[in-house]
Formats: C-alpha cells, sequence, structure tokens
C-alpha cells in the first residue's frame, strides 16, 4: 500500500515539475501566440475577402455591422459561438468530434519553423530540415478531412473526403517536385555543391552582395539585404505559378474546391457541421492560406527582406534601431503575405471550378511532367556551362531566360488543353443535337395534307380547339 502511495506522490511531482518548467511555460507561450496569429490572419482574411469579392462583383459586401462593415466577422464569431453542437444519427461519434482538431493542429504547426524577422522566430526556425517538415505538416491536414468524411455518416460528406485525398495524392507530388529545383539552386550557388533545405538559409541566397551605389549611405540604407533582382521569382518564374497552384489545390480553395462542391454534394465533408466544429475547418482553410503565401515569400520573394531591414539590425547599431528594424522586417514580411492571399481572393472571384477530370488531367499530365521538366533542364544548363567556365551569374541569368519561356510555353500549354477538354465535354451534346437535327423534317420539305377527322369540318375544328 505504501508502496502505491510512494509512486502516486512520485508521478504527481514529476507532472508538476514538468508544468512549472521553462520548456513547458516556453511550449505553452508559442502556441498561444501561433494561435492568435492564425485567429487574427482569419479574421483579416475573411473581411478582406467579402470586401475585395464584392468590390470585384461591383456591390458593397459587409456595410452594417460597425463602422464600414469592419466587425461583421466579430458577429459572425460570436454567432457561431452560440450556435449549437448539433450531431446527425448513428455518427462515429469520436472521428466526428476529433476531426476538426486533427485538421487544424498540422496549420498550427506549420508555423513553428517560419522565422518572422532576423530576431523574431519560433524555437523550431532554426530547424535544417524546415521544407521536409512543412511538406509533412501540409499532408497531415488531409487526414482531418476523410475523419470529417467517413464520421459523418453521409454520403455526400465520405465523397467530399475522398475527393480530397485524391487531391491531395495528385498536387503533392508537383508541389515537393517545385522545390527540388529550389534546393538545387542552393546547391549551385554553395561553393561547397551541398544545397540546403533550411527556410531561413534558402532565403539568405536571395541577399546579393553588391549593389548599386555600394558605399553611399543611402543606397545602403536601401538594398543592403534587399536586392529583388536575386530573388528565386526572377530565376524560376514557373516554379512559383506550379508551387502557388499546387497549394490552391491543397487548401480546397476555388478552383479546387470539388471537396466541397455546393452544387454536387450540398457542402462536402462539411455538409454535417455546424457551429464551432465548422469554423474550427474554414480557420485551418484561412491558416493553410497563410502558411501558403508565407513559404512563397520566404522561398521566392526575399522573406523579410526590404529596404532598411540589414541596415537597422547590423551587429553594432543601438538596441532601439534593432527593436525598429525587426519590427520593419516583421512588417514587410506580413505584407508580402496578404498580397499572395491577395492573389487567392482574386482566382476565387475569377475562375470557376474545375471538373473532377480537368483537376486530375491538370495534375498528372500537365504540372507533374513540367516540373520534372524543369529539374532535368536546371541541372543539363548548370553541367554545360559550368564546362563551359562560366560564372554563376550568368548561369542564373541564362536559366531565368529559360524559365520565362517555359512559363509562357505553360500558358501556351493550359490554353490548348483547356480548349480540347472543352471540346470533349461539349461533343456528346452537338453529336446528339446533330442526330436530332438529321432526324427531324426540314423545314423547307413539302407536306402531305393532313386528313380530317371524321364529321368535323375545318371551322368546326379550328373551333374546338
Amino acid at each position: 500500500m505504501s508502496g502505491g502511495v510512494v509512486l502516486a506522490e512520485v508521478w504527481w511531482e514529476q507532472l508538476l515539475h514538468g508544468i512549472l518548467s521553462w520548456e513547458f511555460l516556453e511550449f505553452v507561450v508559442v502556441f498561444v501566440s501561433i494561435f492568435g496569429f492564425v485567429m487574427t490572419s482569419a479574421v483579416i482574411l475573411i473581411l478582406a475577402e467579402r470586401k475585395v469579392m464584392a468590390w470585384m462583383q461591383d456591390r458593397y459586401g459587409p456595410l452594417h455591422t460597425g463602422p464600414w462593415g469592419l466587425l461583421q466577422t466579430v458577429a459572425d464569431v460570436g454567432k457561431l459561438l452560440l450556435k449549437e453542437d448539433i450531431h446527425a444519427g448513428k455518427i462515429d461519434k469520436a472521428v466526428f468530434i476529433l476531426a476538426p482538431s486533427v485538421f487544424l493542429a498540422p496549420v498550427i504547426a506549420s508555423f513553428a519553423v517560419l522565422p518572422f524577422s532576423p530576431y523574431i522566430s519560433l524555437p523550431g526556425a532554426p530547424l535544417a530540415t524546415g521544407i521536409v517538415y512543412l511538406i509533412a505538416m501540409s499532408s497531415l491536414d488531409v487526414v482531418g478531412v476523410i475523419m470529417a468524411g467517413w464520421g459523418s455518416n453521409n454520403k455526400y460528406a465520405l465523397i467530399g473526403g475522398l475527393r480530397s485525398a485524391a487531391q491531395m495524392i495528385s498536387y503533392e507530388l508537383p508541389l515537393v517536385l517545385s522545390l527540388v529545383s529550389i534546393v538545387m539552386l542552393t546547391s549551385i550557388l554553395r561553393d561547397n555543391g551541398l544545397g540546403t533545405i533550411a527556410i531561413k538559409d534558402i532565403m539568405n541566397f536571395q541577399m546579393a552582395q553588391s549593389w548599386p551605389g555600394k558605399g553611399n549611405p543611402v543606397w545602403d540604407f536601401i538594398f543592403e539585404g534587399f536586392t529583388p533582382w536575386a530573388w528565386f521569382i526572377l530565376v524560376q518564374p514557373l516554379l512559383v505559378l506550379i508551387y502557388y497552384t499546387c497549394g490552391l489545390a491543397e487548401t480546397n480553395r476555388s478552383p479546387f474546391d470539388l471537396p466541397e462542391a455546393e452544387s454536387e454534394l450540398v457542402a462536402g465533408y462539411l455538409t454535417e457541421y455546424s457551429g464551432m466544429r465548422w469554423a474550427l475547418f474554414f480557420l485551418g482553410e484561412y491558416g493553410n492560406m497563410t502558411i501558403v503565401s508565407a513559404i512563397t515569400a520566404m522561398l521566392f520573394l526575399g522573406g523579410w527582406s526590404g529596404p532598411g531591414v540589414a541596415f537597422l539590425t547590423a551587429p553594432g547599431m543601438a538596441i532601439g534601431w534593432q527593436v525598429l528594424g525587426n519590427l520593419l522586417a516583421l512588417f514587410y514580411f506580413i505584407l508580402k503575405i496578404y498580397l499572395l492571399c491577395g492573389v487567392f481572393i482574386w482566382v476565387r472571384t475569377t475562375l470557376p471550378r474545375l471538373r473532377a477530370d480537368q483537376l486530375m488531367q491538370f495534375a498528372w499530365l500537365i504540372l507533374i511532367p513540367t516540373t520534372l521538366v524543369n529539374i532535368v533542364l536546371t541541372g543539363a544548363l548548370y553541367l554545360l556551362l559550368n564546362a563551359l567556365g562560366v560564372s554563376n551569374v550568368v548561369f542564373l541569368v541564362v536559366l531565368g531566360v529559360v524559365n520565362w519561356l517555359m512559363l509562357f510555353g505553360f500558358f501556351w500549354v493550359v490554353s490548348r488543353a483547356t480548349t480540347a477538354s472543352t471540346r470533349r465535354a461539349v461533343a456528346p451534346a452537338i453529336r446528339t443535337r446533330q442526330r436530332l437535327a438529321a432526324l427531324a423534317p426540314s423545314p423547307a420539305a413539302p407536306r402531305l395534307p393532313e386528313p380530317e377527322r371524321a364529321g368535323v369540318t375545318g371551322a368546326g375544328a379550328s373551333s374546338g380547339r
């Protein structure tokens, strides 16, 4: 008996020691910070989406809740908090209840490896395998979608979950392949030939060491650490488009929103959800938008780099200037994120939903072959130009020109594929119309007089009608 009491006391002491440790407090602070950022970002993006879509569609949007409708999202959150949590009959209750949390958890975990400024970052930011970690997290949220479809005991929800799984598998491949070329670029630019998959290191490769007017204080303030001509978007523009397109597909945003297509599946895997459980899925969706935009900004747009950041955060500067530099870097980074999120909204307003066959053909017949060709072309160009003894700067210029030409070729291929797909889709209807037209009598052909009914004259027949 005394042994059991001792074990219980040891267990409670260990638990209390763990709760009061600095590691646990650090975890709590990090979790609260990330969750608060995701919540704030979702509130801003939802309101921005409503306003921007209204502007594009020539209407007002939210107008009456608060000044200029700015409190509409806050009112919606209050409404969802007060809604009853309704469960349909014969659901798999444990799976149904856990699905929103399983969907949201990888989204929150993805922020752990993102550096927000030179000194503002979370404990996971120095992770050497940052890209691998982000790919793993982006692959896990689909588990929550499948759980929602299966646990709802609803055929429409199940079809939506299966669609999401197929879509994630299809578009995860070109997403990963698009990042391979970026790792190849870092390997080429490093003297030792070893590439990097750390987010912060890839961002640092986009900061050139020379700029116009170097040595002049004004030009040094503007261009030190901020060299847009060295951003990877200029060298690999096709990869930016492919990665961003795959991000659209993985976040189930239009035109890739087949898992929750209202005209086909009611609300897809969200059909049986209401209240805050429904809101958690949408919180995860807008969190995914933020993650995709943040990674795009880091890997292709220089991350937090902007005028004055490197100058103000240089060693030896006063603490006040360094704080200002970090806040400026945070501002630049968040600005790039929200500008890229604006593209999500623009695409949703502009493009119609794809058909299921178009969705799969676009991934397997266009995106994956294009990324493979880009990988081979990047390696072949480097080997060829390196054998000729040219510098890395010349290689980057040649690669950029070739990649821009590939981008225009990509648009041409997509245009041709879209036209061919549309023709195949409407071909059965056209053939049916042609057959009916062939069977119908021609209006110009002579017709035989119709026999009159017995006992009814022409006048009587007309009056009877």
